[in-house]
Order: C-alpha cells, then structure tokens, then sequence
C-alpha cells in the first residue's frame, strides 16, 4: 500500500469560522521574560511575561506556545502596573493537528487525489469519499471501493477545533488606551520534574570526600523555555487531586535573591521547603534532559562502618534451633558524614542518589556503590550504604534455649566474626531481640552493648587484621 501524504493549501491554513476571523494571536516572539519554578513532584510553575497590543474594549486573543501539559484552571493573567485587562473567558484548546486527525475530520466527506506521475510530468486529480481512517485508508472512487490510494491526499480546508499548538483562547475585555500592555501569564504544568545526582569521590583511606551535586531537570511539558529565569524547589508539597494547590500559589509571590557572581546554585529557605536558584538564565528546550550544577564540597570528613544487621532473620529468639546450623549474616559497609559547614557542606540536600567513587592501585576512579538519601537539612547525618564486605565473614549460632513458662524465652547465641582484611577494624551487630512485641534483657555479653530502641541492641566489636573474634551474649525475652 502506499503510503499516503496529507497536504492542503497555505490559502486554506485559516480556520474557516468567523468567530476566530478577528482572533488576535501572541506567540512566543512576543514573550518579553519567562520564569520557571519546578517542584520534585512533577510540576513546575511557569511565569511567561508578554508584550501584548491589545485595541480598546472586547475581543478575542489566542494566547499560543503555552506548555501542552498545562493545568489551564491554574492560568493566572496579571497587567503589569494596572487593572485596565480582564479576562471575561478562557478555553484551552489541545486537539492539535496531525495527518490522522485531520483524515478523521473528514470520514464521509469527499477529497481530492492527486497521483504525479514523475517520469510523465502530469498529474492525475481524482475526486473520492473517504470512507474509513482505521488501520489505513478507505476510498469510494465512483462505485468501486479502493483500500488506499497512490500519491497524496489534499482537503478542502482545515477543519474547526484542530490548533497547531495548545492554545489559550481568551474573550478579554481591555480598557486600556495605550499601543502596548505588559501582561504576565502564570500557570502550573505537569511534565517537568528535577532530580539530585550526587558524585562522593573518597580518598585512599575512606576518611575524607569530595562531593559535587549536580540538578537533573526533566522537560517533557510540551514547551520551551527560552532564557529562563530558572527555580528548583525542594520539599513535599501538597497537592488536591482536583483543584489549585494553596501551597503550590504561595510559590507566585516569591522573590529570590540571585548572585550574579556564584557559579552554584543559592539555596534560601521558603515556607517550609528550600528553594534553588540558578544565577543566570537557561534555556529548557522540550523533551530535553539537562544538568546542572548544584553544589561542591571538598574535603569532608567520613567514617567508614561495618554493619551487621540480623532484622531480616526475623523471631529467631523465641524458637530452639534443632539442627545447631550456623546462620551467615551480610555485612554492610556504610559511609557516614556529617551535613555541616564545619565539614564543608551545609547547604540543605535535596534527595536524590550520591554515587560513590575511589581511585584504584593505579590512580583509576571506579565506581564502588550508591545509595539514596532523602531531603536532608544542614548539620544531620548522612548514611550511606555502599556495598557488602568481600573479605568480612560473620556467622551466629544458637548454643542454648530454654523456655522458661509460656511466655518467656531464653537464649544464648554465639557470633563468630572473622577479618580477612590487612587492617584491624570494627563491626557493629545489631541484634532484633524484641520487634516490639516482647520485653527483653541482655543477661550477660562478652562485649558492650547499648540499646538503640525497644527492640534492638547493638554490639562494637573490635576484630583485629587476620583474626576472629567471637561475640557472646544470653538474652532474655517475654511477650506482652
């Protein structure tokens, strides 16, 4: 079948209906400044400032190159410096123009075919009924039915309620006198969302860090941004599934400080969020993925933890373990630092993944593990967990149980924990004694303990380079 070629005249490109015949337009050549807020929940709030020259009294302006995404019952118009510009109605029109709409448009209706042929130089003008524009076409050439057709179809005109971009239609009333009005337009729309990456390249011996954000922005709203003033807002807004966000309004009244000068992004509290800003103007094409610097931190401290944690291995103290198995448990290795100026960091992190990085033996970055972190403030904890130690080993087994009545339990466990590494280390064992249903006593540890919560307590055990060290304890469990 061949493949059929919708075309029409550049005569007929106008919609043929006299309500839009004195429609006034505005595109994106008129825009005079855009800005950009987005959210990390896949928002962003977009201020598009035109130049608009609007006559006196009630008309009709196509308001075009707005985003296809747009939430049109958040559009917000504003005059700049008067009142004199009211906007009495408002449609959005979406249904865009395309070789398959416009077919649809004209099922039943007569159209022209046009075959030419090259090699002969004429063309041949066929008048047919299109009669089906489902999995292809179907055409009634006089009484014969033709399952497509050769060269291109051409339409009389274009048909109403098709638009060649999504499009604000206003019936406005002006009372302005004057040639020209600036007028901001403000609206949320979906489909722009911005990510944190982060990079912690660490040193030979895991004590210190470098680490550099970066900002993931995803635009795929139907629009561009052209020399945005750009905005990233960080936190947990909350939405109405139907209707305007209050929150997510406030944001319109904001005005951030810019430093011309800084080469990051400025952070500045905002309501109960934090709000990112970029010191000069950036365009955001549609269906693109840009990155941008957020952050740099050089020289922060770590530490380096080796974690055993047995919640997986969920009641195992309230059970006699019959066959004495000994139950191999994964050792985490977690990198800590503290979010603080004293460290070098402090600006508030929006979540995102910090990927982790370390030279080899010959001075080659590899990657050595990632983990995600959520919003974090200055002067709180990161925990990262990179991976599972290869050279680490750490086995527990039951070596008593007795019940002591129904509802009390004890156990003596042994845990056996051997370093095959060339340097002496420590490993933290957590042990779920409890999870909450049960009270519980330590009787008696070869190590010390403390308890983290009412569940859970958790052993230092230092194990020297080459060597096993055994941790002993009994508990003691009751339920209710």
């Amino acid at each position: 079948m061949h493949k059929t070629v919708v075309s029409f005249f550049v005569s007929l490109l106008l919609i043929n209906c006299s309500d839009y015949a004195a429609a006034l337009t505005s595109s994106i050549d008129d825009q005079q400044a855009v800005e950009v807020t987005v959210y990390n929940s896949n928002i962003g709030l977009v201020k598009d400032t035109r130049r608009l020259q609007l006559p006196r009294g009630q008309g009709e302006l196509r308001f075009m190159d707005v985003a296809s995404a747009i939430m049109p019952y958040t559009v917000k118009v504003q005059e700049q410096g008067s009142d004199d510009l009211r906007v009495l109605e408002q449609n959005y029109e979406y249904d865009l123009i395309d070789p398959n709409k416009l077919l649809d448009k004209y099922v039943g209706k007569s159209v022209k075919l046009i075959n030419t042929h090259e090699y002969q130089d004429r063309k041949e003008i066929t008048d047919a009924v299109l009669l089906s524009n489902n999995n292809g076409q179907i055409y009634q050439i006089g009484n014969e039915i033709h399952l497509g057709a050769p060269g291109y179809v051409v339409l009389p005109q274009l048909p109403q309620n098709l638009v060649s971009k999504p499009t604000l239609t206003w019936i406005y009333d002006n009372h302005s006198n004057a040639s020209s009005q600036i007028v901001q337009v403000s609206y949320l729309t979906e489909n722009i969302n911005w990510k944190a990456d982060y990079v912690l390249s660490v040193n030979a011996d895991d004590t210190l860090g470098d680490l550099n954000g970066w900002v993931t922005l995803d635009n795929t709203s139907g629009a561009i941004y052209k020399d945005a003033k750009l905005k990233l807002v960080a936190g947990q807004v909350n939405r109405v599934v139907q209707g305007y966000a209050q929150q997510e309004a406030k944001s319109m009244a904001f005005r951030g400080a810019v430093d011309a000068a800084a080469p990051m992004m400025q952070e500045h509290g905002f309501f109960e969020y934090h709000i990112y800003d970029l010191p000069y103007k950036t365009t955001i094409k549609d269906k693109q993925t840009k990155q941008l610097a957020l952050l740099q931190g050089n020289g922060a401290k770590l530490t380096k933890e080796f974690v055993v944690d047995a919640s997986v291995f969920e009641n195992y103290f309230w059970y006699k373990n019959n066959d004495n198995g000994k139950i191999k448990m994964p050792v985490v290795v977690k990198i800590k630092f503290k979010n603080s100026k004293e460290n070098h960091l402090g600006m508030p992190l929006p979540q995102g993944t910090i990927r982790i990085y370390k030279q080899d033996f010959d001075k080659s970055s590899q990657f050595i593990g990632e983990d995600a972190i959520e919003h974090t403030p200055k002067d709180e904890d990161v925990s990262l967990k990179v991976g599972e130690a290869f050279d680490v080993v750490v086995e527990s087994r039951q070596t008593d149980f007795k019940q002591i009545d129904s509802w009390t339990f004890e156990s003596e466990w042994e845990v056996a924990l051997r370093n095959h590494k060339d340097n002496d280390i420590n490993v933290a064992v957590i042990e779920p004694v409890s999870f909450g249903l049960s009270n519980f006593d330590i009787l008696s540890s070869t190590y010390p303990y403390k308890k983290l919560n009412t569940s859970a307590v958790r052993f230092d055990v230092p194990v020297p380079k080459n060597q096993e060290t055994v941790l002993t304890y009994r508990v003691r469990v009751k339920r209710g």
